[in-house]
C-alpha cells in the first residue's frame, strides 16, 4: 500500500522543476490511482474533521463523536475507511477502541493546505479592502 510518508521526499524538494521530474521518474501511472485514492480520503469534510480531532492525540470513538458532532455510526464508518487507507491506526483496550493518526505527513499536508487557504483569504481581504477604499472615494 502506498503511504503518504513515501511522498515525504517529493514534498521536501525545494524546486518545482525537481518535484516535477521526481514525480515523473518515481511514480508510474499505475500508482496514480493509489495517490488519487489517498487524496479522496482527504476530500471528505467528515474525514477531515475526524483527522483534526485525532491530530490532537489518540482518541476513543466517543471522544471523536463529541469533538466532531457527528453520529457514532458515521464516525465509525469513516474511521474504518481511514484505517483501511493506512491513515489512522487503531488499538483496542477492553471494550474501547482508540485511534490515532498513523502518518505524520498527513498533518503536514493538512497544514500546507490550510496555510494556502489562509494566504488566499488574506489576499482576497486585502483586495476587497482596496476596492472599498476606491469606492468610498467616489
Amino acid at each position: 500500500m502506498l503511504q503518504f510518508s513515501q511522498l515525504h521526499n517529493y514534498f521536501s524538494i525545494q524546486s518545482q522543476g525537481e518535484r516535477s521530474n521526481l514525480m515523473q521518474a518515481t511514480l508510474p501511472d499505475q500508482f496514480l490511482d493509489k495517490v488519487a485514492e489517498k487524496f479522496r480520503m482527504l476530500g471528505d469534510p467528515t474525514r477531515l474533521s475526524i483527522l483534526r480531532s485525532l491530530m490532537a492525540g489518540e482518541r476513543n470513538v466517543s471522544t471523536v463523536v463529541t469533538e466532531t458532532g457527528q453520529s457514532q455510526a458515521n464516525v465509525s464508518k469513516h474511521l474504518k475507511m481511514l484505517a483501511e487507507a493506512g491513515m489512522v491506526q487503531r488499538r483496542k483496550e477492553g471494550l474501547q477502541v482508540f485511534y490515532q493518526v498513523s502518518d505524520p505527513l498527513i498533518e503536514k499536508l493538512c497544514m500546507l493546505v490550510c496555510g494556502s487557504i489562509l494566504e488566499e483569504a488574506q489576499s482576497q481581504v486585502e483586495k476587497n479592502r482596496e476596492l472599498l477604499k476606491s469606492w468610498k472615494g467616489r
